[in-house]
């Protein structure tokens, strides 16, 4: 590098955005991530080593993916190659790994790829690293916000440590945030600016664990307000709120937090936790999920998790699901809201997903048993000669519209699939079918 090129990149560092330029270039300026790179854990201790093996950095945006690479790159003996997923085609890969083999062959020299958005890459392109990886031509470092285990091919997975980043906490955030105030070298501290306490706060908590967002609203306060009297910047609650308008939502309705919303918001309603369902279902909404998609998962919980302890929990899901056809949002929020209450409080019994189950897990693992002959369509001619239909006892001809009779095939007459359980409204159903049953009350 000549002194021309030495001055370029210098100037390109001072022009690119303040989280870029406040990204940490060795392991102890990273902030957060300490379950993957405390000093004790086995991340931290193999970049130190510059012993690393292929691995996949897992997490939202902001959470510092792309900055372990970029610290790696600066601590390893390796040649470091970087290629983003979303640009990069076959003849940039042939490229990579022809001078990576040049490279080890020359001069025993390994290489470092990393892979930023690796689930970008198709399964072909996946599949054209999986060799150069599994020989040692390649160390690969792939970065992605989806789940690797969904998005990255099974083999290049088993060759790979997978770690996964979490949403920095609000004192990290907070962290950097007063670095990024103060820093007089790569921050915005040539600008004499100050921030308040409660503006430090603020941003931490809307930033919702994503730094570069932090930070690109810290730039953006200090480059558009104006100095004070006293000649300082201050950045204040009023001025944070206006560079950061809208909480952050980690929200992908094909990934994780798509999945594991719902998720949380079913096993809300499943656990009778009303507050809890309402607050994932604003989340939701907040998100801008499909209130056609969260109706549909109410009438499931209200059929898997409900049942006939309360009949009326599917009803007023149906009637949700149908109201909230006509109404749209803002308005349906109100109507997903009351239904999604009505579950959560519902007496549970999940006897009707068991049974359908447990049946379906026969039929699936047994040959059809025949029909018993009575129970055998006879409105036709000739039935009769066939034996069909004969023998059969009407039910609403017997006391109690009930008479005992064999309804499951002979290879199945025992079997139980339905075992109601003490709640709500199938509570008064076992005891109806005890009355009725008479001596067979034990059988329940």
């Amino acid at each position: 590098m000549d002194l021309f090129d030495y001055m370029r990149e210098d100037k390109m560092e001072k022009e690119s955005p303040l989280a870029s330029r406040l990204r940490p270039r060795t392991l102890d300026e990273i902030v957060g991530q300490q379950h993957i790179l405390g000093r004790d854990k086995m991340l931290y201790r193999a970049i130190k080593a510059d012993k690393l093996s292929s691995i996949i950095l897992y997490g939202p945006p902001g959470t510092g993916k792309t900055t372990i690479a970029k610290v790696i790159a600066n601590t390893t003996s390796a040649a470091f190659t970087q290629i983003n997923a979303t640009v990069a085609g076959k003849k940039d890969m042939e490229q990579v790994v022809q001078e990576a083999k040049d490279r080890m062959g020359m001069y025993g020299k390994r290489t470092i790829l990393f892979v930023d958005e690796i689930h970008r890459f198709n399964k072909g392109q996946q599949d054209y690293l999986l060799p150069f990886v599994e020989d040692g031509t390649l160390i690969l470092i792939g970065a992605t916000t989806e789940n690797p285990y969904f998005e990255v091919n099974g083999a290049l997975i088993s060759r790979s440590v997978i770690f996964e980043l979490k949403p920095l906490s609000a004192e990290d955030i907070g962290v950097l945030i007063r670095r990024a105030v103060y820093d007089t070298e790569r921050g915005m501290g040539s600008y004499g600016a100050e921030i308040s306490d409660d503006a430090v706060d603020f941003l931490a908590d809307m930033s919702g664990g994503d730094a570069r967002m932090a930070l690109n609203a810290v730039e953006l306060g200090v480059l558009t307000t104006e100095p004070s009297a006293d000649g300082k910047i201050h950045i204040t609650v009023d001025v944070a709120s206006e560079c950061i308008q809208r909480r952050v939502m980690r929200y992908d309705k094909n990934g994780d937090n798509h999945y594991d919303t719902i998720s949380a918001f079913i096993k809300s309603m499943r656990g009778s936790d009303p507050d809890a369902a309402i607050y994932y279902l604003a989340r939701m909404l907040y998100a801008g999920e499909e209130p056609a998609f969260i109706a549909r998962r109410i009438m499931i919980c209200a059929s898997e998790d409900v049942g006939n302890a309360d009949p009326q929990a599917l009803q007023v899901a149906v009637a949700a699901s149908q109201a909230v056809e006509r109404l749209g949002m803002p308005e349906a929020r109100i109507t997903l809201a009351q239904a999604a209450a009505y579950v959560a409080c519902a007496p549970k019994s999940n006897a009707a997903i068991m049974a359908i189950d447990e049946a379906m897990a026969l039929v699936r693992s047994t040959q059809a048993a025949p029909v018993p002959p009575y129970l055998q369509d006879a409105h036709y001619g000739g039935a009769a000669k066939l034996g069909h239909g004969i023998g059969y006892k009407y039910a609403h001809d017997y006391p109690n519209h009930y008479v005992r009779q064999q309804y499951l095939p002979d290879a199945f007459k025992d079997q139980k699939f339905y075992h109601m359980g003490d709640l709500g409204y199938e509570k008064e159903m076992k005891e109806h079918m005890r009355r009725i049953r008479g001596d067979e009350s034990d059988e329940e």
